[in-house]
């Protein structure tokens, strides 16, 4: 039964089955030692011109990273390609990573800086609605000097180089003349033209004469003190995208490209495309790689530190925005104290000026008094009240932003790891190891730093980078900028404010 299920195999077809697993054999094993795999690798990932991939693996002994005693994949000419591959992904990896926190910066300098444009704005034509409302007779020629106030406290606020004492106090200077010749004295307009002699004087003496009172370096000083905490906060937002942008632009040295390649390419040399590197392996290139952007650790975190501090103070109260909009308020009782001086103000003025070319009637000023300087105030009051709301709307979004910036403040420090991370290594016991395959990596790794990476195995750290060096400085400096900064404006605040910094001080 068995015999009729299964034919006798005669000498011949048995010598013929023996000739074709042989052939088989001899096929698979001759695919093993052909680059294949690597010619398809080379290819997927745009490293270089296929034709520089050898068909089956020869010793070259002109490697100089990929250096192995058998037969090898990889000639000189892919090394250089292996070299330039391995910087651009490692770049776009570390751009890859940069991405978020310069977006974050740069959305919240935005949202800054449209919140500083708004309330200049609301301010300015707060101002405005005042003079034209209540002071028509010099609003038309007031508002060039109102328009060029706001000007010039949109740029400071910007980083430009100007004192807001001084802008004020021009301000102040500009109107002085209008204010004699319309308000004080009506009637002399002719004598106290721009460019007159009359006008030249009355703005040179408007300090010493203090028509206004002191409401102009009041003013000044309120200003001052809370557009600096809006300044530097602008400032220290495009510093940090400084620092990034450097970051990102860094050039990785020549013995950092070598590791990395002899990391990420070596092993297709020898047909092994997929093996993955060790995580120790990758720690100590990657930390060797970015020892120079590892010492802005330090200085970032103090950098953090710093915006954290500022950002809680333009959130936790309302100081900008009152004193913004309390512009009009003094503007307006300066010139009802100028008003309610006239005839001091006119006695002062003829004896350092000269006379003026008519002499007011008695108690002119008094009829040029506004009747009622609280009605145009008590119609923006609802304007007041929508500008505040969404102010407040925005500084909800600064607190959002301070729990976004404790996730960044170790990111220099933790960039290698992440680098490292995930799919990028494996941790078992079949990872590469620069020289093969390995069961885990027995070399010692190496701390973060420059002056610990020096006794790194994998890559050779000589010196900081040039570029890194340099806004490791600037970032340094700003932070002390900003520790006086913040020294004067800590007393300015509300104690809540001070405990809530010192606990993120703490932290």
């Amino acid at each position: 039964m068995s015999r009729g299920i299964c034919p006798r195999v005669n000498s011949f077809d048995s010598v013929r089955i023996l000739a074709l697993v042989i052939f088989a054999v001899n096929a698979i094993e001759a695919d093993k030692h052909t680059c294949y795999e690597v010619r398809a690798a080379f290819q997927q990932r745009y490293i270089g011109p296929l034709h520089l991939v050898p068909e089956k693996p020869y010793k070259d002994a002109d490697l100089q990273i990929c250096k192995h005693q058998g037969p090898s994949c990889c000639t000189k000419k892919m090394e250089e390609c292996y070299q330039a591959a391995v910087k651009r992904e490692t770049l776009q990896k570390i751009e890859s990573y940069t991405y978020e926190l310069e977006n974050m910066l740069s959305s919240q300098l935005d949202t800054f800086q449209d919140m500083f444009q708004y309330l200049l704005s609301f301010s300015q034509g707060h101002l405005s609605s005042l003079l034209e409302g209540t002071y028509s007779s010099l609003s038309r020629q007031a508002l060039p000097h109102v328009n060029q106030l706001f000007s010039s406290l949109s740029l400071y606020l910007r980083g430009a180089n100007i004192s807001v004492e001084m802008t004020i106090h021009k301000f102040f200077n500009n109107i002085f003349p209008l204010v004699y010749a319309r308000l004080i004295n009506p009637g002399i307009e002719g004598s106290v033209t721009a460019g007159s002699t009359m006008g030249d004087c009355l703005r040179m003496i408007r300090q010493d004469v203090k028509p206004f009172g002191n409401h102009p370096v009041t003013m000044a000083q309120e200003l001052a003190e809370v557009l600096e905490t809006g300044r530097q906060l602008s400032l220290g937002l495009d510093k940090g995208l400084e620092v990034i942008n450097a970051t990102e632009h860094a050039d990785l040295s020549r013995d950092c490209v070598k590791g990395l390649a002899k990391m990420v390419y070596c092993s297709h040399c020898r047909g092994l495309t997929l093996i993955k590197p060790c995580v120790g392996y990758c720690l100590n290139v990657m930390r060797g790689c970015l020892a120079s952007m590892a010492e802005l650790d330090q200085p970032w975190r103090t950098y953090i530190s710093s915006l954290k501090k500022l950002t809680l103070a333009m959130a936790g109260h309302h100081s900008l925005e009152l004193a913004m909009l309390g512009v009009r308020g003094h503007v307006n009782e300066a010139l009802l104290y100028a008003q309610s001086h006239g005839p001091l103000i006119t006695a002062t003025v003829d004896k350092v000026c000269g006379l003026s070319t008519r002499e007011p009637p008695v108690f002119s000023w008094i009829q040029n008094f506004p009747s009622s300087p609280v009605m145009p105030i008590a119609l923006t009051v609802s304007q007041t009240l929508r500008g505040v709301l969404r102010v407040g709307i925005i500084s909800h979004c600064h607190i959002e932003f301070l729990g976004q910036l404790q996730r960044y403040k170790s990111f220099f420090n933790t960039l290698p790891e992440l680098l490292c991370d995930g799919e990028q290594t494996m941790d078992d016991s079949t990872c590469w190891g620069g020289d093969g395959v390995v069961e885990s990596y027995n070399a010692r790794i190496v701390r973060n730093g420059l002056h610990a990476q020096r006794q790194n195995p994998e890559v050779k750290v000589r010196s900081m980078d040039p570029t890194i060096a340099e806004f490791k400085k600037r970032l340094e400096h700003f932070n002390q900028l900003k520790d006086l900064t913040f020294f004067f404006l800590y007393f300015t605040l509300p104690m809540s404010i001070r405990l809530l910094m010192l606990l993120i001080h703490q932290r």
